[in-house]
């Protein structure tokens, strides 16, 4: 008998939805304060509709109608491919979005420097994207279609969205001019970077594997002086064709240099790679001596 799954509780869901909708608000922010005034435009199809709601001019034909509108297929593949608690999450924080830019009209622009809108605007947006995306929503059907797309054709779906934005872009200097179309792809570039940091959290961790022969010492000295539990894992070498101990932790970047320190002190000829990791939960990671 398949196992049930357990239901989010009401709490939890009231907190995704409210943190979707701050997210939202700040996105709404970043477009009608700092971009539009300043004719700048993001990628994908937040772009898009500021492309459109500048051409057409019309009081019914403004962004709000035009995110709605270009987003509602994206939300149904999103529906069918990644399921509907992401899809009501998106067509949530979206309508918020549309609702929230449409008030924010009668508000003055915060600056009418395009450098400075590129810049406060970038951040503001990417935080406002990267909240929604961090709680199980989107406000941008763009990376579902390249998850649809990237099942068919040999790119990536990173590759693809930039794929996208070089015409949106390239769009925006031909309706725009150059120069916004420039500021857009700084603000682009600064959102992105936005959304990596609300995403992947600020306090940055490295996952580290160490092989050595003296793997008990190496384990227990990394646990006493830095204050970090480690896993065993089982290898073999490729060469020698040998059991080797391999030993895992995971540290934040400011524990690097101390790491390093301690293998040196064990086993100078330790063998030892670094990896970025995006998340750490659980365990007693929290909980390091020092």
């Amino acid at each position: 008998m398949p196992k049930q799954h357990k239901r989010e509780s009401k709490s939890r869901s009231f907190y995704r939805l409210v943190m979707i909708l701050v997210g939202a608000a700040f996105a709404a922010a970043a477009i009608e304060l700092f971009l539009v005034p300043n004719n700048i435009i993001d990628g994908g199809i937040i772009g898009i509709s500021l492309i459109l709601s500048y051409l057409f001019q019309h009081p019914l034909l403004n962004f709000s109608t035009f995110v709605v509108l270009l987003n509602i297929p994206f939300l149904y593949f999103g529906y069918k491919q990644i399921g509907k608690t992401f899809m009501f999450s998106s067509l949530f924080g979206i309508i918020c979005l549309a609702f929230l830019e449409n008030s924010f009209h009668r508000f003055d622009p915060f600056t009418n420097q395009p450098i400075l809108a590129a810049i406060f605007g970038g951040l503001l947006l990417g935080l406002g994207v990267g909240l929604v995306i961090r709680h199980g929503g989107t406000l941008d059907g763009t990376e579902i279609l390249g998850i649809l797309m990237t099942k068919k054709l040999p790119f990536s779906v990173g590759e693809f969205v930039m794929f996208i934005n070089i015409f949106v872009f390239g769009w925006a200097a031909f309706v725009l001019g150059t120069e916004n179309a420039m500021y857009s792809v700084m603000t682009y570039y600064i959102a992105f970077k936005a959304i990596d940091t609300v995403i992947q959290g600020l306090e940055e961790t490295k996952a580290c594997i160490i092989i050595s022969d003296f793997y008990e010492e190496m384990s227990d000295v990394i646990l006493h002086r830095l204050g970090r539990g480690t896993t065993k894992l089982k290898g073999k070498g490729g060469f020698t064709d040998s059991e080797k101990e391999v030993i895992y932790v995971v540290v934040t970047r400011l524990e690097i240099t101390k790491l390093k320190s301690i293998i040196n002190d064990v086993d100078p000829d330790a063998f030892l790679t670094i990896m970025n990791t995006h998340e750490t939960r659980g365990g007693r990671f929290k909980t390091a001596i020092h």
